[in-house]
């Protein structure tokens, strides 16, 4: 592995780093220069980024086959078209906890073996939702319009590698805690056929983990001591929309769906991140980079084999195209826009495959005023990450989850444990219509990736790579 210390400083410039004071003086372009060549290393991590597809517990179950089904108030993230199902005033909120590792071996034999920070990744990906339903408030426009507005984190990566361990001079720790926020609004514009519209507003924010993204190495000499801890972090706030449309092409004779067809489209948004350069918590000089978030296209059919006033059976599958090609570069550019050193990334654009199946009790003689439902799903996703750009700060490999639920809700005549009536829950005279719990389960099983091709200091990448992540879902919900 070629040492910081090898790397040349063009153009004469002098470094003079005073490490008993924590001081340091340079001229203004060898300092820029000096960031590059330390965030050249780490800087990749900060736009391989995952999609998190979780973003409602009754979905996961179901292997996130949602977009043709969207029947609660996730309905908002996975087709806001949906969100005209939904009647008066519906809430949702829930979170999940994720744990998992990745093996890594290199040719000569070394392992080493990175998690999320933890057992469990902190902070945890949540998401929170409330719709209302318009009808009866005066006026036909009004009875068919829905407006909702929610927060989840749709991207996101934390992961963790020994700060002795094979390539911790590539990356020790990375995330990206960004969530969104969801402005939206859904139309019944026929019987048949809804549409939704929604504002992504992607930020940080100090009460989610540490408000900002991070990648973190460790020196291993030269520009900064030996042994010294390097972070890059940086914030910022970018724009986006989405779009979804809902079509009813069969009901039963009850009038209910059971066949629909969703599309769903997501746009790119390009976050600037502004940030700083730490060595051993010191700042050392402020930074900027660029993360482009994908757009992503949604196509999915749901089918209902049984829907009557009992039982209810649904299948769907969901297509995804994910256009990571957005991602050319992450160059490192200083804070007049100046490019110190290109970064080519070339990613590749993905499909996804969801398929899942949900069968719902709808009447159950012992609990009677209860629906219970139980959900499976499988999911296929491509990895996006050439080897040539490929950082171990996330695990990037053709991955298969698979995915299991359950689902209760009670209504307005039903009791939780026979003792509380659960059309008592609610605040003063507002009282709950239903109240449900939606637990999820997945594991997440990826291909085994042999790395190869990377040289100088990113040569230590190059191995077999093998990562299994769990996941635990719960949403809570409530209609009024």
């Amino acid at each position: 592995m070629r040492a910081l210390s090898h790397w040349r400083l063009s153009e004469g410039w002098r470094w003079h780093f005073s490490w008993n004071s924590v001081r340091v003086r340079a001229h203004w372009g060898l300092t820029l220069l000096a960031l590059a060549v330390i965030v050249c290393t780490a800087s990749p991590v900060l736009a391989q980024v995952p999609r998190v597809y979780g973003q409602g517990a009754a979905a996961s179950g179901m292997g996130n086959a949602f977009a043709a089904q969207a029947d609660n108030p996730s309905a908002l993230h996975y087709n806001p078209a949906g969100m005209t199902q939904l009647g008066g005033v519906q809430m949702m909120a829930g979170g999940y906890l994720v744990g998992g590792t990745t093996d890594f071996t290199s040719r000569s034999g070394i392992t080493a073996t990175g998690n999320h920070g933890g057992t469990i990744a902190w902070p945890a990906p949540g998401h929170a939702y409330i719709t209302a339903n318009l009808q009866g408030l005066g006026g036909s426009l009004l009875d068919k319009l829905t407006l909702g507005v929610g927060i989840t984190t749709p991207f996101g990566s934390v992961q963790r590698w020994p700060d002795n361990g094979p390539f911790s001079a590539v990356t020790t720790f990375t995330a990206l805690p960004l969530f969104d926020i969801k402005p939206t609004f859904a139309y019944q514009l026929l019987p048949d056929l809804s549409i939704g519209v929604g504002a992504d507003i992607y930020t940080f924010a100090s009460f989610f983990g540490e408000g900002q993204a991070e990648s973190q190495l460790i020196s291993p000499g030269g520009l900064a001591p030996a042994g010294s801890k390097v972070e890059l972090n940086g914030k910022g706030t970018a724009p986006g929309f989405n779009v979804g449309a809902l079509y009813t092409a069969l009901r039963n004779a009850d009038g209910q769906p059971i066949a629909n067809l969703a599309v769903v489209y997501r746009s790119q948004a390009t976050l600037h991140l502004d940030g700083a350069l730490l060595v051993n918590g010191v700042k050392v000089q402020d930074a900027t980079t660029t993360l482009v978030l994908p757009q992503v296209i949604t196509g999915g059919i749901a089918v209902w084999p049984v829907r009557n006033a009992e039982r209810e059976w649904k299948v769907e599958l969901n297509v995804d195209y994910v256009g990571w090609k957005s991602v050319r570069n992450l160059d490192i550019r200083s804070p007049d826009g100046t490019v110190i050193i290109p970064r080519p990334q070339n990613w590749e654009s993905t499909y996804a495959i969801l398929i899942g199946t949900e069968y719902r009790w709808l009447k159950i003689d012992r609990l009677p005023g209860w629906e219970v439902a139980v959900r499976g799903g499988y999911t296929n996703q491509q990895t996006q990450v050439p080897d040539l750009t490929f950082n171990p700060g996330i695990p990037s490999a053709d991955v298969h989850i698979i995915s299991t639920g359950l689902g209760l809700l009670c209504k307005g005549n039903g009791s939780f444990l026979g003792l509380i009536p659960c059309g008592s829950l609610g605040i003063g005279p507002v009282k709950a219509k239903l109240v449900g719990v939606d637990l999820s389960f997945q594991a997440a099983l990826y291909e085994q990736r042999t790395v190869s091709g990377n040289t100088g200091i990113r040569e230590a990448v190059n191995g077999l790579y093998s990562s299994i992540l769990y996941s635990g879902g719960i949403s809570v919900r409530a209609s009024f």
